[in-house]
């Protein structure tokens, strides 16, 4: 009996071994192909991009590096742990930013930050988005290396998020028109070494409120791994995940001139669908697709669209991460309820992400990193859209 069963044993063993080899082999396969393809489709520059995401979707799948539940777990569970990780991520960031968008150059290149006013369309939109993001159970970053680790349930929220993304630029005109404070640059009013230290100290400040009424997370990272072999394969503590993506958005920044954003991309997509089937919205007269950058999206190919190429990098790299740890695994399993959060989530993510100029990358963390009070207008009443979120998710089967 013993030996039948350590016949039985072997045999899965050896399933699970070709499994994983097999999605790994996947993985390389997709992530050469589809790098030769932009290169060949545009060039160098566009497969770079699509690398760079590629390393952003590895660090956030390996470091399990989200927002979502790390407000979730702060709202609830009083566990700062993943907020922390952000304010590390954002002292690196800030210490890396501030002093080359001072002098407007990187390398030679001209840079500039996200410097946004400070209005109704910031409040109103950051805070629909932390309710769409609780009740989608992801938010623009997360969904996407949720969907590259096979998780299926993030595609109604990606479908919702371009439909709303997209509905927002016909409303577009309308939200910037409200009042709203003129754009404020720390970097401008204060210089870059006072601005440095104002942000430092508040995010010491945050540390150390949270460290008088959280409680500690307390699930295992698996420390006893061996470096490499965790490097490779993670889980990564987010501490990694953190100094990681700092390091990455500053060069996005080289390579772009401006900080990571996410939600950008979501437009064009709705866009593209719409054109497909034959929607004329007329979105060549609106606002937002007059602006500088965005008037070329509509005519380009999405290998053409850096925000695209960076977010289905990002997809790519969690799948590539995803077969590195031996975790890919198609996951169906989703109900009617999570279903219909998922596309009613993604709108609020869509809409609430376009008029307030980004989601918690490129509005809160693109926001703050360039010195704009903007990001911390919108990190405010997202936190309360979160809470009220947090509220209503067993609504839509979540718990």
């Amino acid at each position: 009996m013993s030996a039948v069963s350590n016949s039985n044993q072997g045999v899965i063993g050896l399933a699970y071994s070709a499994g994983k080899s097999a999605w790994l082999a996947i993985a390389a396969l997709l992530v050469t192909s589809s790098l030769y393809y932009v290169w060949s489709e545009q060039s160098a520059f566009e497969a770079q991009l699509l690398l760079l995401g590629m390393g952003l979707g590895l660090c956030l799948y390996h470091a399990s590096f989200g927002f979502t539940t790390a407000w979730r777990n702060l709202i609830v569970n009083r566990d700062a742990t993943g907020l922390r990780a952000q304010l590390v991520m954002l002292s690196i960031s800030v210490l890396l930013f501030f002093p080359v968008l001072g002098s407007g150059e990187l390398f030679g290149n001209s840079v500039s930050g996200f410097v946004r006013p400070l209005g109704l369309s910031v409040v109103f939109g950051s805070f629909v988005f932390g309710v769409g993001m609780q009740i989608a159970n992801g938010c623009a970053s997360g969904n996407l290396y949720h969907l590259g680790g096979g998780q299926i349930r993030a595609i109604p929220v990606i479908i919702g998020f371009s439909g709303g993304a997209l509905w927002a630029t016909l409303d577009y005109e309308w939200w910037t028109s409200l009042p709203q404070l003129a754009p404020v640059s720390l970097i401008e009013s204060f210089g870059v070494i006072p601005a440095i230290l104002a942000n430092l100290a508040v995010f010491a400040a945050i540390y150390l409120l949270t460290r008088s009424f959280s409680t500690s997370s307390s699930h295992s990272e698996g420390v006893s791994a061996p470096f490499w072999s965790r490097l490779v394969q993670g889980p990564w503590p987010m501490l990694w995940g953190a100094i990681g993506l700092a390091l990455l958005n500053f060069v996005t920044l080289a390579m772009l001139g401006r900080p990571w954003a996410v939600a950008l991309a979501y437009p064009v997509w709705g866009a593209k669908v719409a054109e497909m089937f034959s929607l004329d919205l007329e979105l060549d007269f609106t606002t937002y697709w007059m602006q500088p950058g965005r008037d070329s999206a509509l005519l380009e190919s999405l290998t053409a669209d850096a925000g695209s190429l960076m977010n289905i990098g990002v997809i790519i790299g969690a799948l590539f991460a995803a077969a590195l740890a031996g975790r890919f695994g198609l996951n169906l399993k989703i109900t009617l309820r999570q279903f219909i959060g998922g596309l009613l989530g993604g709108v609020m993510l869509g809409y609430g992400a376009t008029i307030s100029f980004g989601c918690n990358i490129g509005a809160f963390i693109g926001g703050v990193v360039s010195g704009s009070l903007h990001g911390w207008l919108w990190i405010a009443f997202a936190l309360a859209g979160s809470y009220v979120g947090t509220k209503l998710r067993p609504l839509f089967g979540h718990a």
